[in-house]
């Protein structure tokens, strides 16, 4: 890691003597290893990203709401859209924004499409602050700099057939290239 996460330094790796344990007790679990690994992956990343996110006051889950206004083509999204692309449950979504508003690096609007739904907007101010925080996490490889593109690649594959069987979207050809 690149030092914003405080190492543990312990003499052993606990998810392999925990899987040794399991195995005495249980059986072989290479689910167990995988899981409790991913888990473990999951806070670590986090703890870096929320640090390097910090100076901003924003978390990660905020940081990627004004990242997907900034994908969208003027800027804004309906509150329902924004929970949907960041597959959080809608009062998440909600939240984020309320936050981001208080801000100043978004502002609510109706929707003018039908007048009763209501939009984000991002504001300058919110897209300034998303150029400064995407450089820092990309001077960084959002805390996953052991790893080059190739093995990130591999990652980003063995976990979408995850996704896909948990019916995040359905599953397609695969493109032998980078994401779009």
């Amino acid at each position: 890691m690149c030092g914003v996460v405080n190492p543990l330094n312990l003499p052993f790796d606990p998810i392999a003597r925990a899987g040794e344990l399991w195995e005495r007790r249980w059986g072989a679990s290479p689910a167990m290893l995988a899981v409790t690994s991913i888990m473990r992956a999951q806070q670590i990343l986090l703890a870096e990203l929320d640090t390097l996110l910090k100076p901003y006051e924003l978390t990660f889950a905020r940081y990627e709401a004004l990242v997907l206004l900034t994908f969208s083509q003027a800027g804004t999204l309906s509150l329902s859209k924004i929970g949907e692309r960041l597959m959080v449950h809608p009062t998440s979504a909600t939240n984020s924004i309320d936050r981001l508003e208080r801000q100043g690096y978004v502002r609510r609007r109706r929707n003018p499409r039908d007048g009763r739904g209501v939009l984000a907007e991002i504001t300058d101010e919110g897209r300034d602050v998303v150029e400064r925080a995407t450089a820092d996490l990309m001077g960084r490889d959002f805390g996953l700099a052991p790893y080059d593109d190739e093995r990130l690649l591999e990652i980003f594959e063995v976990l979408r057939g995850l996704r896909v069987a948990a019916g995040d979207f359905a599953a397609e050809e695969p493109s032998g290239g980078t994401p779009s």
